[in-house]
């Protein structure tokens, strides 16, 4: 179901980001699910005979425009984000500063509230606990907003049910989020 910029009940971007599958929701303060899916990228830089930091360039430029694209069409007025943490390389380092940064300058640039939480706040809020398999939170989702979101695609099921996790920890601890449901 499409949103107009008409529409007087507030947008909610909701993210699980990652360079590789960035899982997103875009919902109104009450549940109710515009739009889901998840911006799947891959590294091409020796397909495509390019510099390795040319096509992460590529990449992030990707995720950004279908970031960029869901806000203008579903009017987005507040976004969450799960906290990227840890990492097992330098590389990895890298991808951790280039998801923060794209969800922070996008929030900046367009003036739109943002509130991150960690994926330990998502799980716990979900299951009552720290640590949990994916499709835990699978399960634990479709409990709490239905099997609509659902595609039957593994990495895209678990990369939406952790955007949507991230959505359920700030309905009940955001104190913007409680103001939005007025």
């Amino acid at each position: 179901m499409e949103r107009t910029k008409a529409a007087h009940t507030p947008t909610i971007l909701t993210n699980d980001p990652s360079l590789t599958a960035w899982g997103y929701a875009v919902l109104d303060p009450f549940g109710k699910i515009y739009a889901s899916g998840c911006i799947k990228t891959a590294p091409e830089h020796k397909k495509r005979r390019i510099r390795k930091s040319d096509d992460t360039q590529r990449r992030a430029s990707g995720i950004i425009r279908k970031l960029l694209s869901l806000v203008k069409q579903y009017n987005v007025q507040f976004i969450l984000s799960e906290s990227p943490h840890g990492s097992q390389n330098a590389s990895a380092a890298v991808m951790i500063g280039l998801v923060v940064g794209i969800t922070q300058t996008m929030a900046e640039c367009l003036d739109i509230p943002i509130e991150y939480y960690s994926e330990g706040d998502a799980k716990k809020c979900a299951l009552g606990k720290l640590s949990a398999a994916k499709n835990e939170m699978i399960e634990a989702m479709t409990a709490v907003f239905g099997h609509k979101w659902r595609t039957g695609t593994k990495y895209i099921d678990e990369a939406v049910a952790d955007a949507l996790g991230v959505y359920h920890v700030a309905s009940e601890e955001s104190v913007i989020f409680k103001m939005m449901k007025r």
